[in-house]
């Protein structure tokens, strides 16, 4: 719903009109004053019912923008083998941090090591300006499977346009956007983008990948007992994973998309999605850089 200026001058006039037929002998500028104020709060009131909500919440100047600046940050994260058809093997979604050669993205989302396969190495992709695709190899700097967080460090070529963390942690009610490749590249790569508030701060225990997974830390943590996820009521699919959860409002990264609650077998996030998704918070994202960077010195 969109009230026209012209509309609105014409309530303001019809208003001093009714003002000063009941209260006689107020000066213009009092009028004014008094309608003006009558106007603003109309409009407020009307606001808090959301019937203008959409251009305050989701307008063209808040999310189209976030979108636009936010894209060329989020890139497809993957394998690349000679031997392999295609050789570009898609895993999940990544974004840039920090001096634009790091991508953040889960553990979860790396492609399983195999004994004999020196031909393949992980890899992303990543949007370019002139609107195309572009191949860049990529190592593997830190992993940390307990959280599902992986560090991608790009050795080669220029610094891509980062994502900033947020400093503070995400609130429930607020509006994030996930950004991502929802499906891989079954209708093509392109990103896609999902909004919604964060449902809920909840406790969960992630699961060890295999027994690999089962280090001391893994170990020390299933202990303790869980730990604070953020639960979303934007549907994430196969393929969002690892990719950024950000604040509509601040365009800093809240969380790292993570799981998605399914009802029955793993097609049904595809066929019949419960809406539930899952991210970890941007201070586990924080702590887990910080470490790396120590481990790098």
């Amino acid at each position: 719903m969109q009230i026209k200026q012209a509309s609105l001058c014409h309530r303001v006039s019809h208003g001093m009109r009714w003002v000063s037929h009941v209260l006689p002998g107020c000066a213009r500028s009092d009028l004014y004053r008094i309608c003006r104020a009558w106007t603003a709060s109309v409009l407020l009131a009307i606001a808090a019912f959301g019937l203008i909500s959409p251009r305050l919440a989701w307008g063209d100047a808040t999310l189209p923008g976030l979108i636009s600046r936010s894209k060329p940050a989020v890139v497809l994260v993957g394998s690349y083998g000679l031997l392999d058809a295609p050789r570009f093997g898609f895993r999940g979604t990544g974004f840039a941090v920090g001096d634009g050669m790091q991508v953040i993205t889960n553990a979860h989302v790396l492609p399983p090591l195999e004994t004999g396969r020196i031909d393949r190495s992980v890899a992303i992709q990543a949007w370019t300006s002139e609107g195309g695709w572009v191949l860049r190899g990529a190592r593997i700097a830190k992993v940390d499977a307990s959280q599902d967080l992986a560090l991608l460090q790009i050795d080669d070529g220029r610094p891509l346009p980062t994502l900033r963390l947020a400093e503070q942690e995400a609130a429930e009610g607020e509006m994030i956007a996930l950004i991502g490749f929802p499906i891989g590249g079954a209708l093509g790569f392109s990103h896609v983008t999902h909004r919604g508030i964060v449902s809920a701060r909840t406790a969960i225990v992630q699961p060890a990948s295999g027994p690999q997974g089962l280090n001391e830390r893994a170990v020390r943590q299933l202990r303790q007992g869980s730990f604070e996820v953020l639960q979303l009521d934007a549907t994430a699919y196969p393929g969002n994973s690892g990719g950024p959860v950000i604040n509509v409002a601040t365009g800093e990264v809240v969380g790292v998309v993570s799981m998605v609650a399914i009802k029955a077998s793993h097609e049904s996030a595809l066929t019949a999605p419960s809406g539930i998704s899952y991210a970890i918070p941007v201070r586990n994202v924080r702590s887990f850089l910080s470490e790396a960077g120590n481990a790098g010195r």
